[in-house]
């Protein structure tokens, strides 16, 4: 008597064990280029961010030196805080008393993740502020804003931290 075994089509549990195994090796070389392609794009909204806030102080500081702004006489003027920039101040030259504005939303920093801030609702409080007098090197906010700074602890793909950018 003769048998005949009929083959039904499939993969064995080799193949798919192999299968499995390459789809892993090609999932773990992905993955770190994934991340790498994350934070250069957080890397770039950051540079995007501060150049936009940093463009609105200078639009501000030069309305203030026009005479668009008042300010008092020992003032440097520079915007007293962000918020300034997005509320916008009265134009002095204006005759129907326009209000400049510098700035649509203060922007968030991509760095932080909502980690250093959870719960604070203003984006201004993500910022760090260093103010006209502050040294560089120790930058601290007392009256006015000439320059905002990451409060990520991290560091950037380049090697300099976040803050120093």
């Amino acid at each position: 008597m003769v048998y005949i075994v009929k083959r039904t089509a499939g993969f064995t549990l080799i193949e798919l064990m192999v299968s499995l195994a390459i789809i892993a090796i090609m999932a773990s070389v992905a993955t770190p280029m994934i991340q790498l392609t994350v934070q250069r794009q957080k890397e770039q909204q950051l540079r995007e961010h501060l150049r936009e806030m940093r463009r609105a102080i200078d639009a501000y500081k030069k309305a203030a030196d026009e005479g668009r702004v008042k300010k008092s006489a020992d003032a440097s003027g520079y915007p007293p805080n962000l918020q300034v920039l997005v509320d916008g101040v009265e134009d002095a030259k204006s005759p129907k008393h326009e209000r400049l504005r510098f700035l649509r939303r203060i922007p968030t920093d991509p760095m932080l993740n909502g980690q250093a801030n959870k719960g604070l609702t203003q984006s201004a409080s993500q910022w760090g502020l260093r103010s006209y007098d502050s040294p560089p090197e120790q930058p601290r906010y007392s009256q006015d804003v000439y320059d905002v700074y990451s409060l990520s602890t991290q560091t950037g793909i380049n090697g300099v931290a976040y803050a120093q950018w």
